[in-house]
């Protein structure tokens, strides 16, 4: 085996070019396949952490405009929710909906205790807000109903935003803080999430008492059950468009006046999307990696040709067919498998840089805080699979060659030019 490996690496000297080519065509097949795949694992990463954000069975309805003209009166009208809006959602469609909520909002408030201080938005929620935004308590709890029928002046902060105020996060837990020109307690501290714009919460009919928001929900969000395919989540939504619109002199029909932002249709739609991207790309990869199998098999055809009458002299001295044979197979798998290996480091490498730098760049929506990219890497099982599919379809592509050339009558080879 020493003497063939000799051998070999004296034929890739003599033609370094050729070796060269075929190296580059073998790594850059791999090299492609698993970057395509680790940006593609990127992006689909991102957009999945960005939609866990919000428990999937849920629907936020926001207020729209309209854009056709309904009973006299003209396209173009703003259509705000009210709190009877929420009444008719809890009354009218129990049948689907677990827990109705909605959220008001005081921006640039300020939060202090003693010296210290932090300016952030002041949310006024309902109860199920800690539900369907997967809120993870760290001390004491959440708004509850009590607060909500009492209009308590409670206030639960972020981790980050307890900690500008005091160094000992917990022991904030049933201190009162000045909110404004008012004095709120404590009741929990919640894990911000990673990205996300952090706000501070109390009940919703305390926000709207205390600044004068009365019947001005910004939207209603609930969770629902029972609607379990896509089709039936279109039904409900067209049955609760029309009652709302209705409701607020609006084209039953009109999708613009009422806005229905459905968590569960936008996962099974980022589901197909996901798996249509994935597919696409591993499509657009294999390609590429054919391309490096092709280059292997067109260098091993040519250096068979190339070598056709050392071949002829080496039958004629005495060489079995076998070791003709065995020379090229070691010579295709040697080079496949060293330069696929490079192909492959060089892919993970190229992964790990996106994921240095991409994967760390956040991106601000307004409504909260994204990164483009996240943990874009491939599993190293799949960079080996990769690589054994290259080492093994190189080995296939100098097969054909290789019987070929071992199969070719000395007095033939010796005549070729």
């Amino acid at each position: 085996m020493r003497d063939i490996i000799t051998e070999i690496w004296s034929t890739a000297r003599r033609n370094k070019l050729r070796t060269a080519l075929t190296g580059f065509a073998v790594a850059w097949g791999i090299f492609m396949l698993i970057v395509l795949l680790g940006a593609g694992n990127g992006l689909i990463n991102a957009s999945m952490n960005n939609n866990s954000r919000f428990i999937a069975n849920s629907m936020a309805i926001f207020g729209g405009t309209t854009s056709k003209p309904y009973k006299g009166l003209k396209e173009g009208r703003y259509v705000p929710l009210k709190d009877k809006d929420i009444t008719t959602t809890e009354t009218q469609f129990m049948e689907n909906i677990d827990e109705v909520g909605a959220r008001v909002t005081q921006p640039a408030t300020t939060i202090s205790l003693g010296e210290n201080y932090v300016s952030t938005t002041l949310n006024g929620v309902y109860p199920n807000h800690e539900q369907t935004d997967k809120m993870e308590m760290r001390y004491g709890r959440f708004i509850n109903h009590i607060d909500m029928k009492e209009k308590r002046k409670v206030l639960v902060l972020g981790d980050k935003q307890a900690e500008e105020l005091t160094h000992n996060v917990e022991s904030l837990v049933g201190k009162y803080l000045k909110v404004g020109a008012f004095a709120f307690r404590v009741v929990g501290i919640y894990k911000e999430k990673q990205n996300s714009s952090a706000s501070a919460y109390t009940a919703y009919t305390t926000l709207q008492t205390v600044y004068g928001k009365s019947n001005q929900p910004e939207r209603i969000v609930f969770t629902f059950h029972g609607l379990n395919t896509e089709k039936a989540n279109e039904d409900f939504e067209k049955e609760y468009r029309a009652k709302l619109n209705t409701a607020h002199q609006a084209d039953p029909e009109d999708e613009s006046a009422l806005w229905i932002w459905n968590r569960y249709t936008q996962n099974l739609q980022m589901e197909t999307g996901m798996g249509i991207i994935r597919t696409a790309l591993w499509i657009v990869g294999l390609f590429t990696l054919l391309s490096g199998i092709v280059g292997v098999s067109n260098i091993m055809l040519i250096t068979v040709k190339e070598r056709t009458r050392e071949f002829g002299i080496r039958k004629a001295i005495g060489a079995k067919p076998w070791s003709i044979l065995k020379l090229i197979i070691v010579e295709s798998v040697i080079i496949t498998t060293f330069f696929g290996y490079i192909g492959m480091v060089l892919g993970v490498a190229a992964n790990e840089y996106m994921d240095a730098t991409l994967g760390h760049d956040v991106i601000d929506t307004g409504l909260f805080k994204t990164t483009m990219f996240v943990n874009p890497t491939v599993g190293l099982d799949v960079c080996i699979e990769a690589t054994m599919v290259m080492v093994i379809a190189g080995t296939l592509a100098g097969l054909v060659p290789a019987l070929k050339a071992s199969r070719i009558r000395p007095i033939e080879a010796l005549r070729a030019e």
